[in-house]
């Protein structure tokens, strides 16, 4: 299949009953290297500047709940039940919230802002031996 940028595909995706949309997108990153993200919808009334919005959107979701699982420890709790998991859970988003009004103050991604944390929390022990 011949893919070129800004122009959608109809094609079918091994497992899948039903024809969807495919979209190939071409960007720069930061580093000035070329990334391709390729785009899947089941939407086939769908337009490329459509799909674009959808996936930029829906990224954000993507990364509030990759920091809720690396950066607010929520996998790592050991509640099993739905009574002992509603605290962990509830400290997991108001830390993922926490991290986001930081990062928005500071200018700092949320890698970085814990890798911040854990430096001070480092030094401060350190400092108390």
């Amino acid at each position: 299949m011949n893919f070129t940028e800004d122009k959608l595909v109809t094609g079918w995706i091994a497992g899948v009953n039903f024809p969807v949309l495919l979209f190939r997108q071409v960007f720069k990153n930061k580093d000035g290297s070329t990334g391709i993200l390729y785009l899947v919808s089941s939407d086939l009334d769908c337009d490329a500047e459509s799909l674009k919005t959808i996936y930029k959107r829906r990224w954000k979701v993507e990364v509030f709940h990759k920091t809720l699982k690396s950066n607010a420890a929520m996998a790592k709790s050991p509640a099993h039940t739905v009574r002992t998991q509603s605290n962990p859970i509830f400290l997991s988003i108001y830390s993922a919230f926490r991290l986001e009004a930081l990062s928005l103050k500071l200018k700092m991604n949320h890698f970085q802002l814990r890798a911040k944390i854990y430096m001070s929390a480092l030094q401060a022990s350190f400092k108390q031996l």
